[in-house]
């Protein structure tokens, strides 16, 4: 076998959950609901362009998740990404909370969460946001 990329990552939440998630990475990553096969369970596919990359599963029980006691065995999902300084402007014009930490050698990283509480980062390789933490700051979020 040879490993030859990502497809996608799968996100489970309650029926209920689903509205809020499909507007959270909509409004933050700028995903489209697209095509999803008929399964028997509820859910949505959130699309970068042709690719269904988030995958949403609603295949919970509602109040199973308490967003700020996250259990599950996946600590966080890193997406590599670039344009650090307008990401950081839509998260703070939407009021979505989030950390940042400036690592020498690695670059600028935004933690945050989505509604169910599933972590997430973003790697900014090789930028730098002026009014961002200075150098060597650690995000708490990646400490936890």
């Amino acid at each position: 076998m040879k490993f030859e990329g990502f497809l996608h990552v799968n996100i489970r939440c309650s029926k209920e959950d689903l509205p809020a998630i499909e507007k959270f990475y909509g409004d933050v990553l700028g995903l489209k609901t697209g095509y999803r096969p008929n399964f028997t369970f509820g859910g949505v596919w959130l699309y970068d362009g042709d690719d269904p990359i988030v995958h949403v599963s609603a295949r919970f029980p509602r109040g199973s998740f308490v967003k700020d006691q996250h259990n599950g065995s996946v600590d966080h999902i890193a997406f590599k990404t670039s344009g650090a300084v307008d990401f950081r402007k839509r998260l703070k014009r939407l009021g979505v909370a989030f950390e940042e930490q400036n690592i020498e050698n690695a670059g600028y990283q935004v933690f945050l969460y989505d509604p169910v509480g599933t972590k997430l980062e973003f790697n900014f390789l090789n930028e730098r946001v002026a009014d961002a933490v200075p150098l060597g700051t650690t995000a708490d979020a990646n400490l936890r």
